[in-house]
């Protein structure tokens, strides 16, 4: 069996969709609904329970399914980048990792885990996943250090060798309609383009980078699903990688991405950033997917511009979920 935390989120349930693609039904799904609208996200897949997040270890010393559980996907977090209250995040994104990994390989289960590429802070020390340099990195926010803070727990007590973990760069795709500001920036563009005609994007307020020019290895959520998969079916795959493209696209070219999807020439307005966001903004982002490709994982092609175009005109504009599609 295969238990999945953060089931009702954006990656978890697109886990949980693609495993029922691969004829996967055998699956405990951990979480909490906490909006309305997430619950959505499990309409139409197949499981076996679901368990409230709080409730898991409690669920882990009765379940009669308990000693059945080979795999756990650890994909569960609180992924606000702007929240502040650090005890929160310690508890769910750190502590709670951490007794989920330790059960995990007290009873033989693979531990495969979400970290963040929000751990590399601006990114003056670049995107390497080399352990040797997370002591250099300082994240920008309390969410970036406390994926920091499990990385280190894995590193720190010798871990590399038995987990996985993945670094996810800037993730969009369907089935994230429930997160709010902290969803894409594709998510926000449609509906500027569908009722205004044009999209509203950050100013730079650096003088190396123009206005639009903010860039990210931005991945779609079914590439991520297809490394995840990956290393699920390769059990060497182990240690701390990172899961983005390998290569960074600006907010401008995503733009005259959605345009395209539309059909519609680019129409830009750039407009000043936050300021509770503006010391805690990553300029450029970019994946060194060298040592996930050393364990045979295949380079990404540069699709990025037919996976937007995707993501809008078969999901966004008609508004289906992962599960709606046969895609």
């Amino acid at each position: 069996m295969i238990l999945i935390t953060g089931a009702t989120g954006f990656i978890g349930s697109a886990l949980v969709w693609e495993l029922n693609r691969r004829g996967r039904t055998d699956l405990i799904l951990v979480d909490r609904f906490g909006c309305a609208d997430k619950f959505q996200n499990l309409l139409g897949v197949k499981y076996a329970q679901f368990v409230d997040r709080a409730q898991l270890f409690e669920f882990l010393e009765t379940a009669p399914w308990r000693n059945q559980i080979d795999t756990v996907f650890h994909i569960g977090a609180n992924a606000d980048t702007t929240g502040t209250d650090a005890d929160f995040y310690l508890h769910w994104n750190v502590e709670y990792s951490r007794k989920l990994c330790d059960w995990s390989l007290a009873h033989s289960a693979r531990f495969l885990y979400a970290s963040s590429a929000a751990v590399y802070g601006d990114g003056s020390q670049g995107f390497s996943d080399d352990p040797a340099l997370h002591y250099k990195l300082k994240p920008l926010n309390v969410y970036g250090f406390s994926k920091w803070l499990f990385d280190h727990y894995v590193i720190e007590n010798h871990l590399l060798d038995q987990v996985a973990g993945f670094r996810f760069f800037n993730v969009f795709g369907p089935n994230e309609y429930h997160k709010g500001r902290m969803a894409s920036v594709i998510l926000h563009a449609h509906p500027q383009v569908r009722d205004t005609g044009k999209i509203r994007l950050f100013e730079s307020h650096r003088p190396d980078f123009h206005h639009g020019e903010q860039s990210r290895d931005f991945i779609y959520v079914k590439e991520v699903l297809a490394a995840l998969l990956f290393a699920y079916e390769h059990p060497t795959v182990k240690g701390i990688f990172n899961l983005g493209t390998g290569r960074a696209h600006s907010f401008n070219q995503l733009a005259a991405a959605v345009f395209a999807a539309f059909d519609l020439q680019p129409n830009i307005e750039y407009f000043p950033m936050p300021e509770d966001l503006r010391n805690r903004y990553q300029y450029y982002t970019c994946a060194d997917m060298a040592k996930l490709q050393s364990f045979g994982f295949p380079a990404f092609p540069d699709d990025f511009a037919s996976y937007v175009k995707e993501y809008v005109a078969d999901y966004l504009i008609p508004h289906k979920h992962l599960a709606d599609s046969s895609k």
